[in-house]
């Protein structure tokens, strides 16, 4: 999709040379900045312009295995080792400030209105040791360092800056924008590609009217969130005996409260030893078809009513002051009916948005990163910046919002019966591992031999958008789950029912690991010891169907090899 010049729009041959460049990026988060930074260590002349300034208010705050694999597949394949900084907590607390907490597990307990919670109604998966890197990521923290990283390498900024027009002919994009500043003048910058990475508001989006309308998801939510002092330990204000609690303290982790149809979550900053930070991000997320919003409320209301309904939850606010003014949203939902066209992208928040609910939103938009910029480098060197090019791309962005569409529809209707949240914790739960291997794996075979192909490779997959991609196996587990929790919901199963069958998928399915505890109802907190991930590595390698062995074989051939060349090194 290219749109020729239209009469009036603004001439571009006299535009200066150093008003041109390669490639435009609107919005300088994460997406954009990360995107900004590897483009311009290829060379690429790349202008990153944001309406807003650094540092500033985000959210996104909680990683995942996955998302630290490809932080690091992005720093080794593109040689940006300050990309390295944000993989870990000690890395972020040591290069960027101590203001990061730590993520030692994902933690749910269920909640009803006006009762103390039932410790037997909670679960938890703690890390594996070997993926034990990730952090509460103070968002104004990271997003500002990656942007003077970006910077670095040679990206043009331009802050407080807002696009008006865009206009797209064969050649390539003009964008029209002024600065922020008092009386400031119409500028044009010409560009060979755009990458529009601005989130909900995306010019792209409105240009081509790519919204779907409405979304086409069947979740349903919406949020509103801040950031409080104070907010206590939910470990000290439970009131369950240790006996009863998971082997990691809640407070060590990304704390979710499940209601009915919705959750709150609680992402401590100050949990890491060396951390300096006060704050606490918090935040509500519900079905608003069950919660409509108030148009007689504040935000700040709103939020006490629910704490007054969950006592639990409650204790954890006594005495917690807000430190900023609240977010509160409309429908979070959005899709694009395109991401990809000629000369340009919608790149991940931009394309759509689902839900916060199991932290995918960064692991996404990195794995998008990592593929439009192979291409993009590969584009600005052959001139050739169609649409075809950037299929895969397309492909990625449609299926990550589709896969998470089904896994967190399913849960909010699961989060009403516990057993059905305890089988749907494990549906999501039981691929992390060997989503995450497969990337590690990549990475561990380039660092033996440099050869980019390994990353490619793992593009070369069934089911691109999905955590573990080259799984069928997985892919009909995800789908019948869904497929159950609908019935649960039209009221054609009822809650036990569906969590009978969901169970049995789970027992029946040859690639659901063994070792955790996946397959056992009663083991509500899966804890990985070393001695377990040596069982599941020897399980995955010898004993599993082959599209798991495969990846265990090689995830550990490649952790010895790995070893070894860097023992040969040292």
């Amino acid at each position: 999709m290219v749109a020729k010049k239209t009469e009036g729009a603004p001439e571009t041959a006299h535009i200066p040379e150093e008003m041109t460049f390669d490639v435009i990026i609107l919005g300088s988060g994460l997406a954009g900045s990360v995107t900004g930074a590897v483009l311009a260590k290829h060379g690429a002349k790349v202008l990153l312009v944001d309406a807003a300034a650094h540092p500033r208010f985000a959210i996104g705050e909680s990683m995942t295995p996955q998302l630290v694999e490809w932080i690091h597949i992005l720093a080794e394949r593109h040689d940006i080792p300050e990309l390295k900084s944000l993989a870990s907590v000690e890395a972020s607390t040591r290069d960027i400030g101590p203001t990061f907490g730590t993520k030692a597990h994902f933690g749910f307990m269920k909640h009803e209105v006006g009762k103390e919670p039932d410790p037997r109604q909670a679960t938890q998966l703690a890390l594996p040791k070997i993926f034990h890197q990730n952090s509460h990521m103070f968002r104004q923290d990271s997003d500002s360092f990656m942007f003077h990283v970006a910077i670095k390498y040679g990206c043009t900024p331009r802050q407080n800056w807002r696009a008006s027009e865009v206009e797209f002919d064969d050649d390539g994009v003009t964008v029209l924008g002024r600065s922020a500043a008092p009386n400031a003048q119409p500028e044009l910058y010409r560009g060979k590609y755009l990458v529009d990475a601005s989130g909900f508001r995306s010019p792209l989006a409105d240009k081509f009217d790519l919204r779907d309308k409405p979304a086409r998801f069947k979740h349903h939510s919406r949020s509103m969130f801040t950031h409080y002092v104070g907010v206590k330990r939910f470990d000290d204000v439970s009131g369950h005996a240790k006996d009863v609690r998971p082997p990691a303290d809640w407070h060590t982790g990304t704390m979710h409260h499940l209601i009915e149809r919705g959750w709150f979550w609680i992402i401590p900053f100050d949990n890491h030893p060396k951390s300096r930070n006060p704050l606490c991000s918090v935040g509500l997320t519900m079905d608003e078809r069950t919660y409509p919003k108030p148009t007689d409320l504040t935000p700040e209301q709103e939020f006490q009513l629910f704490l007054d309904k969950y006592p639990a939850v409650k204790r954890q606010f006594d005495g917690a002051t807000r430190v900023r003014e609240w977010i509160s949203t409309d429908r979070l939902q959005y899709s694009s009916k395109r991401t990809i066209g000629d000369r340009w992208c919608l790149m991940s928040h931009a394309a759509g948005f689902l839900d916060p609910l199991f932290s995918r939103g960064l692991s996404n938009t990195m794995e998008v990163v990592d593929a439009l910029t192979s291409r993009l480098v590969a584009a600005l060197k052959d001139g050739d910046f169609s649409a075809e090019r950037f299929e895969y791309v397309e492909r990625l962005e449609q299926g990550l919002l589709q896969y998470n569409d089904e896994l967190v529809n399913s849960s909010f209707i699961a989060f009403s019966h516990f057993r059905l949240w305890n089988a749907v914790f494990r549906v999501w739960g039981s691929f992390i591992t060997p989503g995450t291997m497969r990337l590690t794996r990549a990475r561990l075979k380039h660092v033996r031999d440099g050869r980019t192909e390994h990353f490619d490779e793992l593009e070369n997959v069934s089911h691109p958008g999905l955590w573990w991609p080259q799984s069928d196996s997985f892919k009909r587990l995800l789908e019948a789950t869904a497929e159950t929790c609908e019935k649960y919901e039209a009221g054609a199963l009822t809650g036990d029912e569906a969590a009978d069958i969901v169970f049995k998928l789970l027992q029946d399915s040859p690639v659901v690991n063994p070792v955790f505890g996946w397959k056992d109802e009663q083991k509500r907190f899966i804890y990985p010891s070393t001695s377990t991930m040596a069982r599941f590595l020897y399980w995955a390698s010898v004993e599993a169907p082959p599209e798991m062995n495969s990846v265990g074989r090689e995830f550990l051939l490649g952790i010895v090899k790995a070893g070894a060349k860097v023992r040969k090194l040292l």
